[in-house]
């Protein structure tokens, strides 16, 4: 039975409330991690406690649970100049901008304006409840 330092591996199709498939693992290797370790949102970890291998269980996240409530102070502008030349500019495009910590945070374009460019770095799911539909293949 899975309990918390379990590791484990599983199948997943991740949904959004419309039905939208986010990610799956069904044509991929299934994913393996360490319950409790951070390795995945919380409301995933605790979503598996308790099950066993070859359990199929359909796991409801709350935004809360997930990649958190959308923030709007996570947006802000970025000089054009410093977008890499070889990237196109285009609403929707993501990149990748280096924090003053040195850790990375994938941002995407929401806005051209003539010299800035307003950037998203909220996660693309913030803000969404998501579904998953998981099946236990090990438990160890």
């Amino acid at each position: 039975m899975i309990e918390k330092g379990s590791k484990i591996k599983l199948h997943y199709t991740g949904t959004l409330e419309d039905g939208t498939v986010f990610d799956s693992s069904k044509d991929k290797e299934p994913l393996e991690f360490e319950v409790g370790a951070g390795q995945v949102i919380p409301g995933f970890d605790e979503g598996v406690i308790g099950l066993k291998a070859g359990e199929k269980k359909t796991i409801n996240i709350p935004a809360d649970k997930a990649y958190g409530q959308y923030d709007e102070k996570r947006m802000g502008e970025y000089p054009k100049e410093n977008v890499p030349k070889d990237m196109e500019l285009k609403v929707g495009a993501k990149m990748f901008l280096q924090s003053p910590d040195g850790g990375v945070a994938l941002a995407t374009i929401k806005e051209i304006k003539e010299e800035v460019v307003l950037l998203d770095l909220n996660h693309p799911l913030a803000g969404k409840d998501l579904t998953f539909e998981v099946e236990i293949i090990e438990v160890n």
